[in-house]
């Protein structure tokens, strides 16, 4: 097979840059190690910057967010029971989106069948080849699908494929640098079918430890609390999420809290990781496999969106105009927006997060934090700004 660009990883960041290649012109085929199934069934949270849901537009992809969507004009913050909001349409004069990620993938998935692109499902065993910097073969991506090898000869290699996937292994470890934090806290969270305590997300900092209060409709709500990063999810019963949730939140909403059975409940880990550069020859890395964040400021999937827009832009002038500038600063181009997440992701989980041996000093240093941004406009706006997505 041949194609302009083969998409390693069916995910949101590879279905989406597929379908803004398809409205250009530029034909790429998009291989997924899972079925779509399985992708569809992955709970992920849904806060969606303006950025990528302007993506999604010129993307021509027709989503339920108009139905099923939220938006969110600010968020409440709380601390020693005391809570304020940050109004992000006075700030920015743009609310965020609450809509799963689930479903824009679903909605992705949708769209490019619609297009009769072709995707590749349940792939094994897939190697790149020929990306080194000296060009002088094209690319190649070989893999397994139905038990029957498959080799498809390309101009470039996007690898959208997460933290876990083949493409940033495929860059020499020579060639490659990362930057890691582990945290020393996870987050349990759990779905209930229950109504939201609130209109919009609440983030706390308790004595307890952090807690988040989100939604993915009006019946259906996402809970989380710090926890140790080594807890069984076995050891964590309905009763007891509950009770400690209550704690940590201010009484007030404590107080309007309606609990029920969980219908997932899961432990995530929390770290910060970047490998630079994206970019090796032909081979161009987007979302988790090149960078990860902590999911306190909601940068995932946006993050992994801002990529998108970047290497589709570049792709698009080096194919429609004959420049292939923005393919050879698309790392660095990237990696400017990506660390000012990061540098927001870190700031939102140090913020908000009782860490092991934090002794009276941090605690008050932390809280002398939140009473700063509670009683200073440009603190609020600049918290805003990040959140509803600094501009690509």
């Amino acid at each position: 097979m041949q194609t302009q660009v083969v998409i390693i990883g069916g995910g949101p960041s590879g279905l989406l840059l597929a379908q803004l290649l398809h409205v250009r012109g530029i034909e790429a085929v998009v291989l997924e190690r899972k079925t779509r199934d399985y992708v569809l069934g992955r709970i992920r949270a849904g806060v969606l910057e303006r950025g990528i849901i302007a993506l999604l537009q010129e993307a021509q992809v027709e989503t339920r967010m108009a139905t099923q969507g939220f938006a969110h004009h600010g968020t409440v913050i709380s601390y020693d029971d005391q809570h304020f909001r940050i109004d992000f349409t006075d700030h920015t004069d743009h609310p965020v989106m609450v809509y799963g990620q689930t479903e824009v993938t679903r909605d992705l998935y949708d769209a490019r069948e619609k297009t009769g692109g072709q995707t590749f499902f349940d792939v094994e065993e897939v190697q790149i080849h020929n990306t080194d910097l000296d060009g002088t073969a094209r690319p190649r991506v070989t893999f397994t699908a139905d038990g029957t090898s498959q080799d498809i000869t390309c101009d470039y290699i996007a690898g959208c494929d997460g933290f876990h996937g083949v493409s940033r292994q495929s860059i020499p470890e020579d060639r490659r640098k990362t930057y890691e934090k582990v945290y020393p806290f996870g987050w349990l969270g759990i779905l209930s079918e229950t109504p939201p305590v609130h209109h919009e997300l609440i983030y706390a900092n308790a004595e307890r430890g952090f807690a988040l209060c989100s939604m993915r409709n009006d019946h259906l709500s996402r809970y989380y609390v710090q926890c140790p990063s080594d807890d069984d999810v076995a050891d964590w019963s309905d009763d007891r999420f509950w009770s400690e949730l209550a704690a940590r939140i201010p009484p007030d909403f404590a107080a309007r809290l309606q609990t029920g059975p969980s219908i997932e409940k899961s432990i995530a880990p929390l770290r910060s990781f970047v490998c630079e550069p994206m970019q090796y020859g032909r081979l161009f890395l987007c979302g988790d496999a090149a960078h990860i964040v902590p999911p306190t400021g909601a940068k995932g999937l946006n993050t992994a969106a801002s990529d998108v827009h970047y290497l589709y832009r570049a792709l698009w002038a080096h194919y429609l105009d004959d420049d292939s500038t923005k393919l050879a600063t698309y790392s660095a181009t990237a990696l400017s927006r990506v660390w000012k997440a990061e540098r927001f992701s870190w700031w939102m989980t140090s913020t908000l997060h009782r860490f092991p041996q934090m002794n009276a000093f941090d605690l008050r240093m932390q809280r002398a934090e939140l009473e700063f941004l509670r009683s200073n406009t440009a603190a609020q706006a600049a918290l805003a700004q990040n959140y509803v997505g600094l501009p690509y």
